[in-house]
């Protein structure tokens, strides 16, 4: 009896080790919807600028800090950029930024689109809060994770204030990483009215067909082999639920590509493939808003 005691002992001993181990830190191994995932991507990241956002936009853009709605008795503030020449009502994109949150790179990557002959609107999703490191942006995703109302009212403001305010005829929706999984929420807010979206690797994608029979507007798919936030299963299955309820998505998958290769903010950049990505976003873009 003893050494049955004795065996179960060390049995429960080595779950508990080996649980603590896999999680990689046991305090945050509960976090909802890939956070913790989304963590071990980018534990040894920082928000340094990538080459994407040292490209000059392709024609001048005018900037400015914009005030696109209020929450919560606080004003929502975004960054707002558009071609300095345009003087008509312009295509619109709703930028969303990656888990570090609305940064001086995410800015830079905003004009850049603009510079393409659109309004961008970068929304802020974070309340002003910006990460410089890690274990900040975990902290920032993880309250955002777990109360998403004040995100979905934060969006559709944003949807709001370029229809009505700027007047633009068609809108589309662009994410990095966190901001890809929000791409894909915007067009779940709007599966009628929105124009187009790109997800670039966001790991909490919706896979259940019931939910996304909905969506209306095409949808261009930025993923990585390498990438387990989300896995190239969990893209397979969002393309086979997309095709089952009657969609053509366009998503590409790249070899040799980890999770943020293409992102403004990090240090996991992949020029080949981030440049490839760029050009087929901007063909899309340019398809289905012009």
């Amino acid at each position: 009896m003893r050494k049955f005691l004795g065996l179960a002992l060390l049995t429960f001993l080595g779950i508990i080790l080996w649980g603590s181990q896999y999680s990689g830190d046991a305090s945050h191994s509960l976090t909802p919807d890939g956070v913790t995932q989304m963590w071990r991507s980018h534990q040894h990241d920082l928000p340094l600028s990538s080459p994407l956002v040292a490209v000059e936009p392709s024609q001048p853009v005018e900037t400015e800090s914009v005030t696109y709605g209020r929450l919560n008795n606080q004003d929502l503030v975004g960054y707002l950029a558009r071609p300095t020449e345009a003087k008509e009502s312009l295509p619109a994109l709703i930028v969303i930024h990656e888990w570090w949150g609305l940064n001086d790179n995410i800015k830079s990557m905003t004009s850049r689109l603009a510079g393409e002959g659109y309004v961008a609107l970068a929304v802020d999703l974070y309340g002003g809060e910006v990460a410089d490191n890690p274990e900040k942006a975990r902290e920032l995703v993880t309250a955002a994770r777990n109360n998403e109302q004040p995100l979905k009212n934060n969006i559709r403001q944003a949807y709001q204030y370029l229809s009505q305010d700027k007047k633009a005829p068609k809108i589309a929706s662009i994410g990095w990483c966190f901001g890809g999984t929000w791409s894909l929420n915007t067009a779940l807010l709007f599966p009628e009215e929105l124009d187009a979206t790109v997800i670039y690797y966001g790991g909490g994608i919706e896979t259940n067909p019931n939910q996304l029979k909905a969506l209306k507007m095409p949808i261009l798919g930025i993923f990585a082999e390498l990438d387990n936030n989300p896995s190239v299963e969990t893209v397979r299955q969002f393309e086979a639920a997309l095709k089952q309820v009657g969609k053509s998505p366009e998503i590409y998958i790249y070899e040799n590509a980890d999770h943020a290769f293409a992102n403004p903010s990090g240090t996991r950049y992949n020029a080949e493939a981030a440049e490839d990505a760029w050009k087929k976003t901007i063909t899309f873009l340019n398809q289905h808003l012009k």
